[in-house]
């Protein structure tokens, strides 16, 4: 793969886990849940570190991590209705909005482990997280269906 293109393809995972980081740190000063702030801080943390990881592969492979916010301009704010569910502080909505936001995660994840010939480094980087960003993902749906059935 080009190095191009293997750098847009870093900054795009780099541009959805900033997403995911900052709506799990809003989400997390404004819910009132002791169990969803615990939750929604785990994975604003683990965005943070996965954000580091990629930009250290990015480095290594002497490509730039892109400081400008979305690179593609057609990036989904993912977590941009997570405000209106905590407003109304109904667990269940506020759960469903980070459940999207977690399905637009593992999506851009599944488009970069379909790249061809990326970097070992890098590939392994985003294997490995990518098991991270399911785990969220089936924890958050988990949690949602749970507070669904109450």
């Amino acid at each position: 793969m080009e190095a191009k293109a293997t750098q847009a393809l870093a900054n795009e995972l780099i541009e959805t886990l900033k997403d995911g980081q900052k709506g799990y740190a809003e989400a997390l000063t404004d819910v009132e849940d002791a169990d969803l702030k615990e939750t929604f801080k785990k994975y604003a943390a683990q965005r943070a570190s996965y954000i580091t990881e990629i930009e250290d592969q990015m480095f290594k492979l002497d490509l730039k991590p892109d400081e400008e916010s979305s690179i593609t301009g057609t990036l989904h704010r993912a977590f941009i209705n997570l405000k209106g569910a905590i407003t109304s502080k109904d667990r269940h909505s506020i759960l469903a909005e980070c459940e999207r936001g977690e399905d637009y995660a593992k999506k851009a994840y599944q488009t970069a482990l379909k790249a061809q010939d990326l970097p070992a480094g890098l590939q392994a980087v985003i294997e490995k997280q990518y098991q991270g960003i399911q785990q969220g993902h089936d924890e958050i749906k988990a949690l949602r269906d749970a507070a669904a059935a109450k």
